[in-house]
């Protein structure tokens, strides 16, 4: 069974420290010494990664102008709703009238 990434950490920082040869760490995890150098890459990819600068100021919440737009959309097909109910309602009275008028 493959180590867990929480299993990992530690011993890649113990080999990053001095504490470990690549040989002992790779043993320790159960992996090739190949494999265990892959791992050692993502990492330090992954941590490269997380530090580098980001975009100054607080990010903008996604969710709230996601939410705007939906509530925007909601409010036009309600009011496209409203108007063809008002087109059903105008029809069907000229439909009782229409009716109305045969019969006399």
């Amino acid at each position: 069974m493959q180590p867990t990434p929480t299993e990992r950490m530690p011993v890649i920082l113990q080999r990053l420290a001095g504490s470990l040869t690549a040989m002992q760490a790779a043993r320790h995890l159960g992996v090739s010494r190949k494999t265990y150098y892959q791992w050692e890459a993502r990492a330090l990819g992954g941590m490269k990664a997380a530090l580098e600068p980001g975009r100054p100021g607080r990010p903008r919440p996604k969710a709230d102008a996601e939410l705007a737009r939906v509530e925007a959309q909601k409010q036009q097909l309600q009011q496209q709703v409203e108007s063809l109910e008002q087109r059903l309602r105008c029809r069907q009275v000229l439909a009782g009238a229409d009716t109305l008028a045969k019969k006399k």
